[in-house]
C-alpha cells in the first residue's frame, strides 16, 4: 500500500468536500489528495497538510465528484436548433435522419464532439455516455479533451454514416470496440442499438451476443413515446420491455435510455435483470414524449442515471439544468414536494450515473481508491448566498457557470473556467464552418 505521507501530485484543500459516499460524509473544511490519478487522501483539513506538487486552495468552494451525463449524442451539436418544436417521429424522419445522411463523417464527428466536450467540461461534466455513428472519431475527440467517456457505436438496419451496408453493422461495431479497448485511456467502448423501430429482432439478438462476447455495455432507446409502445404491442403482442426480455436482450450491462412509457411490471423486470435506465427529462419534455416515471423506477430498485440526450433535442448539455428539471418535474407530477429530493437527484448525476455506465466503483464519489474525477464549485456568488444546505444549492440554485475547476483522472482540465486541453476557439470556428455547409444545403 502506498504511504499517504508520500508526496502527492495534487491536493485540493480548504473547501467543503461533499464525498457523496454511502455515509454522506461532508467535510468542512476538507482536503482531497491525488496521486497517479487516484484519490489517496480524503480527510478534514486540519493539522499539517500533505506535501504536493500542486495545491488548489478551495476555500469558499465545494469539492465534489464530477457530473456524469449518462446519455447523449455528442456530434449532434452540429444540429443544435436545426429542427425544433416538432414531434419525435417527424423530427427524426424528416429532419435529423436526412441531415445525418448528408453531413455525418469522421471530420464532423471529431469537431462536433470536441464542442460537446467543451460544453460539458465547462459545466462540470467529467464523464459522458455517448452513442453515435463514426464513433472512432468521437473517441479521438474525447481522448484529446481529457474527458472520460463510454462511447457506443450505433447499430441500425439501414445504411448509416460509416456503414453504407447494413449487413456490416455489427462487424463495424465489433471492430470499433476492439480498437477502442486496445487504445486504453479514458474511453470505454460499448454498442448502441438505436431503437426497436430501426433494429430487427435478429440484429438485437446478435448485438446482445456480441456485447457478451466482448464484455462491453449494450444501450438502446426504450419506450420513449406512447406510440412506440402501442406499435410494439400491435406487432409483438407485448410491450418493449417484455419483448426485449424475450429476445434475451436484458443483462446487467444493458442500458435503457428514456423509459418514459414503462409501467410497474416493466420496472420490476428491469430491476430483476439489473438494467440501468437513463432519465433524459428535458429532451422528453421538449419532444412532448412525457415525463418518465423516475420515482417509480427507483422505488422498484432500478438504478437510474441522468442524461441530457443530444443537443439537437435538448438543446444544451447542462447537467445542472437537468438536475433541477428532474427534481421539480417529479414533484409536480406526483403533487408531492418530497418526491425525488435533491440528494437523490445529485446521486443520479454522479455515482448512480457511473453505475449505469458500468463505472461504479471507479468514479462517482470522493473516496480513497476511486479515480480523481472532481469538480470545484464557486460558492461566492449572489445566487448561492447564504448557504445552509450545499446539496440543495447544487440542485436548486447552482448554475453551470459556477464551476471553477475540473479534474479528470487527476489532471486539471479546466482551471479558473478555462479549458486547458484544447483550443475551444478553434473548435467553435470549425463547427461554424460545418454549419455554413448545412445552411446552404
Amino acid at each position: 500500500m502506498t504511504d499517504r505521507n508520500d508526496r502527492l501530485d495534487l491536493l485540493l484543500a480548504g473547501g467543503r468536500v461533499l464525498t457523496l459516499d454511502r455515509a454522506g460524509t461532508d467535510l468542512d473544511p476538507g482536503r482531497v489528495g491525488v496521486r497517479g490519478g487516484e484519490i489517496v487522501v480524503v480527510e478534514p483539513d486540519v493539522g499539517p497538510r500533505p506535501t504536493a506538487d500542486r495545491v488548489i486552495e478551495a476555500r469558499g468552494h465545494l469539492v465534489l465528484p464530477g457530473l456524469v451525463n449518462a446519455h447523449l449524442h455528442a456530434p449532434m451539436t452540429l444540429f443544435r436548433g436545426l429542427a425544433d418544436d416538432l414531434p419525435l417521429e417527424t423530427w427524426l424522419t424528416e429532419h435529423i435522419f436526412p441531415a445525418e445522411a448528408q453531413w455525418v463523417d469522421p471530420d464532423m464527428v471529431y469537431w462536433c464532439t470536441l464542442l460537446a466536450a467543451a460544453e460539458g467540461l465547462l459545466s462540470g461534466t467529467t464523464c459522458m455516455g455517448d452513442s453515435y455513428f463514426e464513433e472512432a472519431a468521437a473517441v479521438r475527440a474525447f481522448q484529446e479533451a481529457g474527458l472520460r467517456a463510454v462511447c457506443a457505436q450505433g447499430v441500425i438496419d439501414f445504411p448509416a454514416p460509416g456503414v453504407p451496408d447494413p449487413a456490416q453493422n455489427l462487424a463495424v461495431a465489433e471492430r470499433f470496440c476492439r480498437d477502442t479497448a486496445d487504445q486504453g485511456g479514458l474511453v470505454t467502448p460499448a454498442i448502441f442499438c438505436h431503437s426497436l423501430s430501426t433494429c430487427s429482432a435478429g440484429t438485437l439478438q446478435k448485438a446482445r451476443d456480441l456485447a457478451d462476447r466482448l464484455g462491453v455495455g449494450l444501450m438502446i432507446h426504450l419506450a420513449e413515446t406512447k406510440g412506440e409502445v402501442e406499435r410494439c404491442r400491435q406487432e409483438h403482442g407485448q410491450g418493449p420491455v417484455a419483448y426485449l426480455d424475450g429476445l434475451g436482450f436484458w443483462r446487467k450491462n444493458a442500458v435503457a435510455v428514456h423509459g418514459v412509457w414503462v409501467d410497474e411490471a416493466d420496472a420490476a423486470l428491469l430491476a430483476r435483470r439489473g438494467v440501468g435506465v437513463v432519465h433524459c427529462l428535458e429532451s422528453n419534455l421538449k419532444l412532448g414524449s412525457g415525463l418518465g416515471p423516475v420515482t417509480m423506477l427507483r422505488a422498484a430498485g432500478v438504478r437510474v442515471g441522468l442524461g441530457t440526450d443530444g443537443p439537437a433535442s435538448n438543446n444544451d448539455l447542462d447537467m445542472f439544468g437537468e438536475m433541477r428539471s428532474a427534481a421539480l418535474n417529479a414533484k409536480g407530477a406526483a403533487r408531492d414536494p418530497t418526491a425525488l429530493p435533491a440528494g437523490e437527484v445529485l446521486q443520479m448525476a454522479t455515482r448512480e450515473g457511473a453505475r449505469v455506465l458500468g463505472l461504479g466503483g471507479l468514479i462517482g464519489a470522493v473516496e480513497i481508491g476511486r479515480r480523481a474525477d472532481l469538480i470545484v464549485v464557486d460558492l461566492d456568488r449572489p445566487h448561492l448566498t447564504p448557504l445552509y444546505h450545499p446539496v440543495s444549492h447544487l440542485v436548486y440554485a447552482a448554475d453551470r457557470s459556477d464551476v471553477r475547476h475540473v479534474i479528470i483522472d487527476g489532471r486539471v482540465v479546466v482551471e479558473d473556467r478555462d479549458i486547458k486541453t484544447f483550443d475551444v476557439g478553434r473548435v467553435m470556428a470549425e463547427v461554424r464552418r460545418l454549419a455554413a455547409r448545412v445552411k446552404t444545403g
